[in-house]
C-alpha cells in the first residue's frame, strides 16, 4: 500500500472493528519516517497501524516465547492475524492434522487477547472435498473460537455447498485481489468477518494501489 508524503502520526487505538495492516512489520528505510520512535520494528509499527499478519508462521514454526514477546510489544488493542503453517495446508493438505494443529496452537495462542484471527491459505491445486473440509474445520473449531479467514484458490471452494459448510464452521472467505480465475465469491460463508488481502495489481507483490481504489474499498 502506498503512503502519503506527509508523516503518519501515531494513533490512539479504538475498539472500532475496521483494521488496516500489512503482511509483516519490517520497516524499510523508504518508509521509516512514517513509523517514528524507538524500539523494535513491531513496536513502532503497532503505534501507527492496528493489525498485522504473521506470515512467517506459514514457513517455519515459532516458539511460544516468541509469540509472547510479540504480544508484549504492542498495545492491548492491537491484533495479530496468524497464518496457518504450510505443513498443514500444503503438505498435509488438511488431512490428519490434529497433532500439527495442537503444536501450532500451543505456541501461537501465547498471543493472548491480541490474537485476532487465523488465516488459512490453500494451494491452487487443492480442490474442495466436503469430508476433508468438514473434518479439518471441525478440528480447528474444537481447538479455537478465534475468527477464521479462508483464502481458497481453487474454484471448487466457491460453490453454494462449500459456502454453506464453511458458514456452519464460522469460516469467512478472504476477498483477495487479484482473485484467481473462476474464484468469484458468489455465495458468502461467515459474514461476521470481512477480510481483504491486497496482493498487488496488476503485478502481484509489486504493484501499489491508487488512492481512489483504496478510498472506494
Amino acid at each position: 500500500m502506498p503512503l502519503r508524503k506527509t508523516s503518519l502520526h501515531p494513533l490512539k487505538h479504538s475498539p472500532a472493528p475496521i483494521r488496516i495492516g500489512c503482511a509483516g512489520w519490517g520497516i524499510t528505510d523508504a518508509v521509516a519516517e512514517h513509523f517514528p520512535g524507538d524500539g523494535t520494528h513491531l513496536a513502532r509499527y503497532s503505534q501507527v497501524l492496528t493489525c498485522v499478519e504473521i506470515n512467517s508462521s506459514f514457513y517455519r514454526p515459532h516458539r511460544a516465547e516468541t509469540y509472547a514477546r510479540w504480544r508484549d510489544s504492542v498495545p492491548s488493542s492491537f491484533r495479530f492475524s496468524v497464518k496457518i503453517p504450510k505443513a498443514i495446508t500444503h503438505d498435509a493438505r488438511l488431512v490428519s492434522c490434529e497433532m500439527l494443529l495442537d503444536t501450532f496452537f500451543e505456541a501461537a495462542t501465547q498471543l493472548g487477547s491480541t490474537l485476532g484471527s487465523w488465516l488459512v491459505q490453500l494451494p491452487p491445486s487443492l480442490a474442495f472435498d466436503p469430508a476433508v473440509a468438514e473434518s479439518f474445520f471441525a478440528s480447528m473449531r474444537e481447538r479455537t473460537d478465534i475468527p477464521i479467514a479462508l483464502e481458497a484458490r481453487h474454484e471448487s471452494w466457491f460453490t453454494k455447498g462449500a459456502a454453506t459448510l464453511l458458514k456452519s464452521k464460522q469460516v469467512a472467505y478472504v476477498d483477495a485481489d487479484p482473485q484467481p480465475d473462476d474464484c468469484f465469491i458468489a455465495h458468502r460463508a461467515d459474514t461476521s468477518l470481512v477480510y481483504f488481502r491486497l496482493h498487488g495489481s496488476p503485478e502481484m507483490y509489486q504493484s501499489s494501489y491508487e488512492y481512489p481504489y483504496l478510498d472506494a474499498l
